[in-house]
């Protein structure tokens, strides 16, 4: 049943657009160019957005999340989806496994992404995994982010992670990005629905009770990841067809072209902020890097831009640049029509195979029980 669902949603959400290979950059942001592989990919939306590689591991077929390694220069974790196991890869700047991990500790039932931050209090960088995919939208009674302190050396080896269960205050639902803030490493949680939010877990995570997921804020539609800027001053969703980059809940700074990928399924900061990486699922599978425009750059990297009006401050505390709280309902208002940059045309298109969809589930449910 969950694999009808499953191949339903790639058919209606999936848009395969075969073009020519770009030129790659370095993804560190202080490296030199590579060299690009030959071979058919994705088209690029502009000529800025460069190839960095492809994945060259056959194991790696659907490459879920993506995240840069704090420590490591030049290297990326990425994770299959569901069927997989409980392992994830470090590639290399050429697109080649450095190592593989196995997670103990961890169940792989859907993997959707994936996060790497430095925790605030110890300095220690970990990796977030997200079992958090429900593609029945309810179908799981709670769902698992599993913490590993981030390799010290890439080689192959099994580690362990701490587990954490999550519920959503406002009931069941599917879900593909996660992101951490790196001043407070507050972790949220970004809904993949046609009204997505994003979601605050709580300040500390407890591993002997379920966590509860409050809403914070709207996100765009069909949400496929989400990141925060290596110094909080903004995060980004991805979408199937773009970027929204987040100054605050509600306080859009722009929308970024992404390249047309044959499923997008992932993003992630460069370690200097300035840029953007995305990927996709499928064998072989490409990373593009996409430069940020101007406003949406580290704050240490731009003039100062003006935010969005906000009570006194001895009404509302304090918090970091660009985290959501859950006292921003004006933000939410403000902005929960964002539909991520995505036509109105195509919204009724997939309106309609989400419809169909469900009749042919419920046809299947009705023949199988």
């Amino acid at each position: 049943m969950i694999a009808v669902v499953r191949v339903l949603a790639a058919f209606g959400m999936a848009v395969a657009v075969p073009a020519a290979v770009a030129a790659p950059a370095a993804f560190a942001g202080t490296a030199p160019a590579l060299t690009a592989p030959r071979g058919k990919a994705e088209r690029p939306a502009d000529d800025k957005q460069r190839l960095l590689f492809r994945f060259k591991d056959p194991r790696i077929t659907e490459s879920s999340g993506l995240a840069v390694s704090p420590t490591h220069k030049n290297v990326v974790y990425t994770h299959n989806d569901s069927g997989a196991g409980a392992q994830f890869y470090a590639v290399g700047a050429d697109g080649r496994t450095l190592a593989t991990f196995t997670v103990a500790g961890a169940a792989s039932r859907d993997w959707e992404a994936m996060a790497a931050s430095v925790d605030p209090q110890t300095g220690q960088s970990v990796l977030w995994f997200a079992d958090i995919g429900d593609n029945l939208n309810g179908g799981w009674p709670d769902y698992s982010i599993y913490k590993v302190a981030e390799p010290k050396v890439l080689r192959d080896a099994t580690v362990q992670a701490v587990r954490y269960r999550f519920r959503y205050k406002d009931g069941n639902r599917n879900a593909e990005g996660i992101m951490v803030h790196p001043a407070t490493g507050r972790l949220y949680v970004v809904s993949k629905e046609f009204a997505g939010s994003v979601y605050a877990a709580p300040a500390r995570l407890r591993t002997d009770k379920v966590n509860i997921l409050r809403r914070v804020a709207p996100a765009p539609i069909m949400a496929t990841d989400a990141a925060y800027a290596p110094d909080g001053s903004s995060f980004v969703i991805r979408t199937y067809f773009s970027a929204s980059v987040y100054r605050a809940p509600g306080d859009l700074i722009t929308r970024v072209s992404m390249p047309s990928l044959q499923q997008a399924e992932s993003i992630a900061y460069t370690r200097d902020g300035r840029s953007l990486l995305t990927g996709t699922e499928g064998a072989n599978s490409p990373v593009y890097q996409v430069p940020l425009p101007a406003a949406a750059l580290p704050s240490g990297s731009r003039a100062p831009a003006r935010v969005a009006e906000t009570p006194p401050a001895s009404a509302t505390p304090s918090r970091p640049a660009g985290a959501p709280n859950a006292s921003a309902s004006q933000a939410a208002a403000r902005d929960d029509g964002d539909d991520g940059g995505v036509p109105g045309t195509l919204i009724a298109l997939w309106l309609g195979v989400a419809f169909g969809a469900t009749g042919i589930i419920a046809i299947i449910a009705r023949r199988v029980t």
